[in-house]
């Protein structure tokens, strides 16, 4: 079964915490963890696609309005704490495996080497009704 595995990342502190603003060897053992594990999910045959996304100042949400021009506004939701800064859909036997997933995920190293601990959300990939696009 399929699992969409998405990233969190708090909206406050995105300026200073951005991994933009580390030192170089933090930056690096933090990109090898992520290449090594994207590695063994591909190794394994379990993943399916990857993708790292901007951050809120390029976000837009787009809201359509009954017999006008959609509303546009930028970055998230004012009440957000956190966005999506990016996802991995993996395809496992169980619900655990993509958990046990998350968990390599969550525990990347952040700024100073500790382990990030950024929550990851597991949610099952839905197939569409008649196997449509």
């Amino acid at each position: 079964m399929k699992y969409m595995l998405m990233m969190q990342f708090k909206v406050g502190g995105w300026d200073t915490g951005h991994i933009g603003n580390w030192k170089p060897e933090e930056i690096k053992a933090n990109r090898d963890y992520l290449n090594r594990l994207n590695r063994e999910l591909a190794d394994a045959g379990e993943l399916v696609q990857i993708e790292h996304l901007g951050g809120p100042e390029g976000m837009k949400l787009v809201q359509a309005r009954k017999g006008g021009t959609p509303a546009v506004t930028d970055g998230p939701f004012p009440e957000s704490k956190e966005f999506l800064a990016g996802y991995w859909i993996v395809d496992v036997e169980t619900p655990e495996r993509a958990c046990e997933i998350a968990a390599r995920i969550s525990a990347l190293p952040g700024r100073g080497g500790a382990p990030a601990n950024l929550p990851i959300e597991v949610r099952p990939v839905m197939t569409p009704a008649g196997g449509g696009v």
